[in-house]
């Protein structure tokens, strides 16, 4: 269920399946299986996770083995020094390449959040985009006799709650299987005619400065089949290699 990616001493690196939560959260008490748990289990020791991925987001997940050096590791994430690459599948064509500069305000949690101040300033959320490829296909869904989709990745220069999500329901593009910010009837239409429910965001890339070696860890999963029998259905290439964002030296293409 969890796929390590990179592992030594210092830090385990994994993939993470949608729909899996990171830790235990009175929000899913019910729940039994945890990523942290799973990884702890996988390495043998107690780990700490470095950054979030929401439960239904899939794709790359850092924790490291101490808490010293999770203390090290924490100030890149907190200082755009990690470098994360997204991708996504949303609604409409996406014609160029572009920079949200949009800030959003926190989204609170009705229960956990409930002491917490509603009248909070907008926080700086910075979102690079660009389209990688698109489809158009012969369904109506809502008014249109046809639907169109793209390919979008997509690089966060800040780390706000659902800052991917939001911003691409602000640019009118919501990505396909967002339940609290995208389009229900598109949600819909992939539900009952793929048979696919899931969110379609992968945190695909992610690259850091280890805080023990100082070398760059340039690091990208593989997209889980069911984005590969999408894209058959979309007439896209399902090789692995037609999606990769980073070139054999760990640099972003693209960019």
């Amino acid at each position: 269920m969890i796929n390590i990616l990179f592992e030594d001493e210092h830090i385990v690196a994994v993939h993470k399946p949608s729909g899996l939560l990171v830790h235990r959260s009175y929000l899913a008490r019910k729940e039994t299986e945890f990523a942290m748990q799973m990884v702890r289990d996988m390495v043998g020791c107690h780990v700490f996770p470095l950054h979030r991925l929401d439960r239904p987001t899939s794709g790359i997940l850092i924790f490291a083995k101490s808490a010293e050096v999770a203390r090290v590791m924490q100030p890149q994430f907190a200082e755009r020094g990690i470098d994360k690459r997204y991708l996504a599948l949303v609604r409409g064509y996406v014609d160029e390449a572009g920079h949200l500069d949009y800030p959003l305000k926190e989204e609170l949690d009705k229960i956990a959040d409930s002491r917490a101040s509603q009248d909070k300033e907008a926080q700086e959320a910075i979102t690079d985009y660009r389209p990688l490829n698109r489809v158009e296909l012969p369904f109506p869904v809502g008014r249109y006799d046809s639907c169109r989709y793209s390919l979008v990745e997509m690089k966060p220069l800040t780390g706000r709650k659902h800052q991917l999500r939001r911003h691409m329901a602000h640019l009118r593009h919501p990505i396909i299987g967002d339940t609290s910010h995208g389009d229900g009837r598109h949600n819909k239409f992939y539900r009952d005619h793929f048979g696919l429910q899931r969110l379609w965001l992968i945190a695909k890339t992610l690259s850091f400065t280890h805080p023990v070696t100082q070398e760059v860890v340039a690091l990208e999963t593989e997209l889980e089949v069911e984005w590969l029998q999408l894209f058959e259905a979309f007439g896209w290439s399902q090789h692995q290699s037609d999606y990769q964002l980073l070139n054999r030296d760990g640099a972003a293409l693209g960019s």
